[in-house]
C-alpha cells in the first residue's frame, strides 16, 4: 500500500507527485524535501533502497538520474513496491520525456493505483484504458549546440564565435584554395555535484560535425578510437574504454566497417552535416573539470566571509577558458565586498541581479584560483544557494572520443597534395551545478561578567 508517490530530478526538483491517502503524517510540502536531503547527505552515490527518515518509510529506485520514490507504512511489503517502481512503461526516461508525457503518466498512475493499492499493471489493459497519446521527443537534444558554427562560423540562428579553434590542419595546407575539410567533435556537459564533491548527475551529449568544401568528394574514412563501444556490456581493445550509452548516425554514413574496425565510411554532401550523435550518462571516464571548495566563517565585523577555491582537474597540458562562476546571494544580503587572487579576474553583482558573477579568463589543468566574498546581512542566511559554472574546454572531450585518422579516397592526383583537413575538439558546459554546505551560525556576543561588590 502506497501513501505517496513522487518523481524527483537529480537536482531535487519535484517532477510529479501523487498523494493517494492524504495521511496527515505525510505533509505534501515536506515529504519530498525530507527524502532528498536524506539521500544527498549520505556518503557515496549508492543510497539504500529502503530508508526511514523523519518518521516516514521510503522505498526508491533510480533510473536515468531520476528518483522514483514511494512512501508507505511499516506493514507494507517493500519488495512489492520495488517491483512496482521498476516496471518500465515509458521507454527512455528523462526529465524532458516525463514533462512531455505528463498527462499520460498521470493517467497510468490513476489506472494502476486505487487509494494506494496496486491494481492492474498489464500493458495491454493499461493501453485500452488511457486516452492521452504518447509523445516521442527527438533524441539527443543538444539545446543550443546547433547555434555554434564550425570553427566559429556564423549560423542563421546565432553568431557565436567559440574562443578556440584548431591551430593546424591534419595535412599539409598546400591544396587548392577553397578545397578544405572541417570536422568538429562538440560535447555538452551537465553535472550536479553534492557539497562533498560526489557527482549526483553527469550527462554528456555530443555530436560529430563535418563541413566539406571539396567538390566531387567520393568517400571519406574516419577512424574512431578502437576502444569505442556502445553500452556497458561491450568491451573492446586494451586501453581506456570510450563508452557511450546511445549513438545514432546520419544516413550518409556507411557502417560496414564500424563493428569490426570502428571506421565510418562517409559520402559527404556539400555543406555541413552532423555525422553522429551520442550520449553518455553517469559513468564518465575522465575526471570532472572543476571542483569548488568553499569555506565560510564570520569576521569580527559581523560579516560572513565566503572563501572560494576553484580547482581545475584537467590534465596539465589542457586548460579551460571563458569561465564564469555564478553564485546567487542569500535573501537579505545588503552589501558584498571581494578579494580576488589575480588581477585578470573580475567579480561583480550586475544591477538588478541578486547573483555574484566571478569571471576567470583562463585556468590551466591542475591549477586553482581563489576569491573571498564578504556578505553583510541583517540576519544569518539559513543556507547558500548552489553555485553554477559556465566554461569552455578546447581540445577536450569528456567522453574520451578521438579520431585515429581522417582519409580521403582518391584525394589529390599525382604530385598533388591532398586538401587540408581541420579537426577540433570542444566541450561546453550546459549546466554545471556545485552545491554548498549551510553556513555556520554566527558567534554569540561576548558576555561580560560583573564582579562581586
Amino acid at each position: 500500500m502506497l501513501s505517496q508517490l513522487f518523481i524527483l530530478s537529480s537536482k531535487g526538483d519535484r517532477l510529479l507527485h501523487r498523494d493517494f491517502r492524504g495521511d496527515p503524517s505525510d505533509p505534501i510540502t515536506d515529504v519530498a524535501d525530507v527524502f532528498y536531503r536524506g539521500v544527498t547527505a549520505l556518503p557515496g552515490d549508492q543510497a539504500p533502497v529502503f530508508m526511514a527518515l523523519g518518521g516516514l518509510h521510503f522505498v526508491h529506485v533510480r533510473h536515468s538520474g531520476l528518483y522514483f520514490v514511494a512512501t508507505t507504512t511499516a506493514e507494507a511489503s517493500p519488495f512489492t513496491l520495488v517491483e512496482f517502481l521498476n516496471r518500465d512503461f515509458c521507454g527512455l526516461l528523462s526529465e524532458k520525456n516525463l514533462g512531455e508525457n505528463f498527462a499520460l503518466v498521470s493517467e497510468l498512475l490513476e489506472e494502476m493505483l486505487d487509494y494506494g493499492y496496486i491494481q492492474s499493471t498489464a500493458p495491454e489493459v493499461l493501453r485500452s484504458l488511457t486516452q492521452s497519446p504518447p509523445v516521442s521527443p527527438s533524441p539527443f537534444s543538444l539545446l543550443d549546440l546547433g547555434s555554434i558554427g564550425l570553427f566559429g562560423a556564423d549560423t542563421q540562428r546565432s553568431k557565436v564565435a567559440p574562443g578556440s579553434a584548431a591551430t593546424r590542419p591534419l595535412g599539409t595546407p598546400r591544396g587548392e584554395q577553397g578545397e578544405e575539410l572541417f570536422v568538429d567533435v562538440l560535447e555538452r556537459l551537465t553535472v550536479v555535484l553534492a557539497p562533498n564533491g560526489t557527482p549526483l548527475k553527469v550527462d554528456v551529449q555530443g555530436e560529430m560535425r563535418l563541413k566539406c568544401y571539396i567538390p566531387n568528394c567520393r568517400e571519406l574514412r574516419l577512424g574512431l578510437s578502437e576502444e569505442f563501444c556502445v553500452g556497458k556490456a561491450e568491451l573492446r581493445g586494451y586501453g581506456t574504454q570510450v563508452r557511450v550509452d546511445e549513438v545514432s548516425f546520419h544516413p550518409c554514413v556507411n557502417l560496414e566497417e564500424f563493428e569490426a574496425q570502428r571506421v565510418l565510411r562517409v559520402t559527404p554532401p556539400q555543406g555541413e552535416v552532423t555525422l553522429m550523435r551520442y550520449q553518455l550518462l553517469d559513468d564518465v571516464p575522465t575526471p570532472l573539470p572543476f571542483r569548488l571548495y568553499p569555506h565560510m566563517e564570520w569576521d569580527p565585523m559581523g560579516r560572513l566571509r565566503l572563501h572560494l577555491k576553484l580547482r581545475c582537474d584537467l590534465p596539465p597540458n589542457n586548460h579551460a577558458i571563458n569561465i564564469r562562476l555564478e553564485l546567487p546571494l542569500p535573501k537579505g544580503v545588503t552589501s558584498v565586498a571581494q578579494e580576488l587572487s589575480s588581477p585578470d579576474q573580475r567579480a561583480e553583482v550586475p544591477p538588478g541581479s541578486q547573483c555574484i558573477q566571478w569571471d576567470i579568463p583562463k585556468c590551466r589543468g591542475g591549477a586553482q584560483v581563489g576569491a573571498i566574498f564578504k556578505l553583510r546581512s541583517p540576519a544569518p542566511p539559513p543556507a547558500l544557494p548552489p553555485a553554477a559554472a559556465r566554461f569552455e574546454l578546447p581540445a577536450v572531450t569528456c567522453s574520451g572520443l578521438r579520431l585515429r585518422f581522417l582519409r580521403l579516397a582518391g584525394g589529390g592526383g599525382a604530385g598533388q597534395a591532398p586538401p587540408p583537413r581541420w579537426l577540433r575538439y570542444v566541450t561546453h558546459s550546459d549546466s554545471y551545478v556545485m552545491r554548498m554546505e549551510a553556513p555556520p551560525p554566527p558567534p554569540l556576543p561576548a558576555q561580560t561578567s560583573r564582579g562581586s561588590q
